[in-house]
């Protein structure tokens, strides 16, 4: 089992940075592939990013590719989430999920633990 709490969310305006965090306690964070889901008012929880176990391999969805950069310190069992040139569209709670396996993975039904969300909102 792993625990995973976010943080680094806040109001920003358009065009600006927040980078989030994820810390992770538990089993071996190093063990799992992890991803970033965001859900907008109103809107269903969607993929953001994804990376696996080595940091070698990352996914993203096109709506963040070229803004938003994922990265991990497994020896400091934490996962972040780079913000770039943030539009108002970007506002959502975003999640931090962990799943065991090697590839980072686009689907949420093949995360297995989640953690409570951090509220970013983007002003116009």
């Amino acid at each position: 089992q792993v625990q995973l709490v976010e943080s680094g969310g806040g109001l920003v305006q358009a065009g600006g940075s927040l980078r989030l965090s994820c810390a992770a306690s538990g089993r071996t964070f190093s063990s799992y592939t992890m991803g970033w889901f965001r859900q907008a008012p109103g809107k269903e929880r969607e993929f953001v990013a994804a990376i696996s176990w080595s940091g070698g391999r990352t996914e993203y969805a096109d709506s963040v590719k070229g803004r938003f950069t994922i990265s991990r310190d497994n020896a400091k069992n934490t996962l972040y989430l780079q913000m770039n040139s943030l539009q108002p569209e970007d506002t959502a709670v975003y999640y931090c999920a962990a799943r065991s396996g090697s590839l980072p993975r686009r689907t949420q039904n093949e995360y297995d633990y989640w953690g409570q969300g951090t509220q970013v909102t983007v002003s116009s």
